[in-house]
């Protein structure tokens, strides 16, 4: 569903790492007036990652409002005014914080379905595709990768517009 500033509804951009993915949802973001809200899942649990975040942040510009939300995605999104556009960055690091915090994943995709439901500006929502690779050696890698898959599908079936990223260039999945 397009709304009346021509962004969609849900957006979906799905790539592999380093492919693009959110430089390309901050420049769709840019069709909307803002303050944009920036909802960021990752951890900084090293230096490295301290330095990933600390990238993002800088490319940002001071339209942004920026909720860390490593666990309650959900919550994060109802916090918001409901007209806000807003972009989750990343659904990959999302689903990797609650495999790891053994948390209930069909209860937290539910209150997300219902907290995109609930917002009636646009979501942008970016995510690795993991499943273009080999078959990871452990269980628990395994199940990441089928979890990511499901939650992507998910995604994608009530996303009005899926964007691959591919070296940069945008492909229109849908």
């Amino acid at each position: 569903m397009a709304l009346a500033s021509g962004l969609q509804k849900l957006s979906l951009i799905l790539g592999g790492a380093r492919s693009g993915k959110s430089r390309y949802a901050e420049e769709l973001m840019a069709s909307e007036a803002p303050p944009w809200a920036y909802i960021a899942t990752a951890q900084a649990f090293d230096d490295e990652m301290r330095a990933r975040i600390a990238q993002h942040r800088a490319r940002r510009a001071e339209s942004w409002v920026t909720l860390e939300a490593p666990l309650d995605l959900a919550g994060s999104i109802g916090s918001l005014d409901p007209s806000q556009p807003v972009l989750v960055d990343c659904l990959t690091l999302w689903l990797s914080n609650l495999m790891l915090g053994a948390h209930d994943l069909q209860a937290q995709f539910a209150a997300l379905d219902q907290a995109i439901d609930r917002h009636k500006g646009p979501v942008v929502m970016v995510s690795n595709e993991v499943g273009l690779g080999i078959v990871p050696e452990n269980a628990l890698a395994r199940a990441f990768r089928d979890e990511q898959g499901r939650l992507n599908q998910r995604i994608a079936a009530r996303a009005d517009r899926v964007v691959l990223m591919v070296a940069g260039l945008p492909l229109q999945v849908k």
